[in-house]
């Protein structure tokens, strides 16, 4: 009130005045009473963003007609009595580390699928190899499908018995000849978003990629695994020091041409 100090209301306890008033005055000024009132208008409220009420049956209804109008081949949406709706998704496999899977296991057939027989399950032996990159699988999925049991589904077609911890969904977007990648949660819905986005996968696509963020559980990891990812660092180490040891090569050649030419020049 009296130095007319602004302050965010969140930050107040962290602010600490030294106001210069007369003597009888100053000891009666603590910085309580020197920042302005919450209800004051020059001080930044912070406000809590309200979350969007759910669609209703009428809006998704509206939204799947008008996504089914832009599809452009049999993959449509199809709302179902309960509210609920079914649809398909694309999910672009761009991992960069070798996964693990069953050893000797034979492709699942039709047969398997059906009965949903985990052939993950027949065989104790582990073997690791590399995904082909970039590759894409497609999705027959629910409303109410959530990321995690995206990312459960895909590790099942592929047969890879790693922690499902160890993988991430990501949404990739493109804006302004930029590409953007975001991580979704594991509880969003990808049909949503899809529906929201519409079907042109230049708009919204999705990408499962290692799971980079925070700590890594190296509990989550069999003794095969962490052994396999030393060899893998090695490798990477033994990479790494031939792409220096070419660069400086390249460097050094260029110099000694450069010192040949000019002995060759006079002065």
């Amino acid at each position: 009130a009296d130095c007319r100090y602004t302050c965010h209301q969140e930050c107040r306890s962290l602010i600490q005045l030294d106001c210069r008033r007369p003597g009888q005055w100053q000891s009666q000024l603590s910085p309580e009473s020197t920042l302005l009132p919450p209800c004051s208008q020059n001080v930044t409220q912070t406000v809590e963003e309200e979350k969007p009420e759910p669609p209703t049956v009428q809006e998704i209804k509206q939204k799947i007609e008008k996504y089914n109008a832009k599809v452009t081949n049999c993959l449509l949406m199809k709302l179902n009595d309960d509210g609920t709706y079914t649809g398909f998704i694309k999910v672009h496999l761009k991992l960069r580390r070798p996964v693990t899977v069953p050893a000797g296991i034979r492709p699942q057939s039709i047969y398997d699928a059906l009965k949903e027989v985990n052939l993950a399950e027949m065989t104790d032996k582990r073997t690791s190899f590399y995904l082909p990159l970039d590759a894409i699988k497609q999705l027959h999925i629910s409303s109410t499908t959530t990321v995690s049991e995206v990312i459960q589904g895909l590790l099942k077609k592929f047969m890879v018995v790693d922690n499902p911890q160890k993988f991430a969904l990501f949404k990739e977007m493109r804006k302004d000849g930029q590409v953007l990648f975001q991580k979704l949660p594991l509880t969003e819905y990808p049909l949503y978003l899809r529906l929201l986005a519409g079907p042109d996968t230049d708009v919204l696509s999705f990408v499962l990629k290692e799971n980079e963020t925070g700590e890594v559980e190296w509990d989550a990891f069999s003794i095969p695994e962490l052994q396999n990812f030393l060899m893998i660092l090695d490798k990477e180490e033994k990479d790494k020091i031939q792409q220096v040891h070419r660069k400086y090569e390249r460097f050094k050649q260029r110099l000694q041409q450069t010192l040949k030419e000019a002995r060759g020049k006079p002065g």
